[in-house]
């Protein structure tokens, strides 16, 4: 069984995929950015919302496969141990999006005091979520003001429209 490695911090996730931090507490990946995947076990500190355009490898989610298939959102909390089996041969480029946000990002929103009811960052569901193309445009409008809101100066007001976009995804 592989060593499970565990990254606590935003900015540990950006070193391996080779992006820059803008801020220490939340991050929008572009998989087309990155180096391909590696087959590694992983632990986060933070939740993660993958929205993947291809599918570049098998993914465990605790103890089960997920459906993890291209055009869908995945979702991970903090703690929860995930694994990509990376099995094609050549490798698949990546190519998606990532959300990735620290829990202190929430402390003191409604978002944080409600986090723990949204049930897609459970083990217990499997099923990824598949989007339609016009769904899929929503969760890149949310993405893209994030990311605006991360090339500025973060202030109180900044912070707000931040997660005001992530509850905007979750809610969606």
């Amino acid at each position: 069984m592989d060593e499970i490695v565990k990254m606590e911090h935003v900015y540990q996730y950006n070193e391996m995929m080779g992006q820059e931090t803008l801020h220490p507490l939340v991050s929008v990946i572009d998989f087309s950015k990155c180096p391909k995947a590696r087959h590694a076990r992983r632990m986060y500190g933070f939740y993660c919302v993958f929205l993947k355009d291809v599918k570049c490898g098998d993914m465990r989610y605790g103890r089960h496969y997920y459906d993890y298939q291209e055009g869908t959102l995945v979702f991970m909390a903090p703690g929860q141990v995930v694994e990509v089996e990376v099995k094609d041969k050549p490798q698949v480029p990546p190519k998606g999006r990532a959300l990735l946000f620290h829990p202190d990002l929430l402390r003191g929103t409604s978002l944080g005091r409600n986090i723990a009811g949204y049930t897609f960052f459970s083990y217990e569901v499997n099923e990824a979520l598949h989007l339609s193309e016009q769904e899929r445009q929503v969760v890149m409008d949310c993405l893209q003001n994030i990311q605006s809101e991360l090339k500025h100066a973060i202030d109180k007001h900044s912070r707000t429209l931040i997660v005001s976009n992530i509850e905007l995804l979750l809610n969606y």
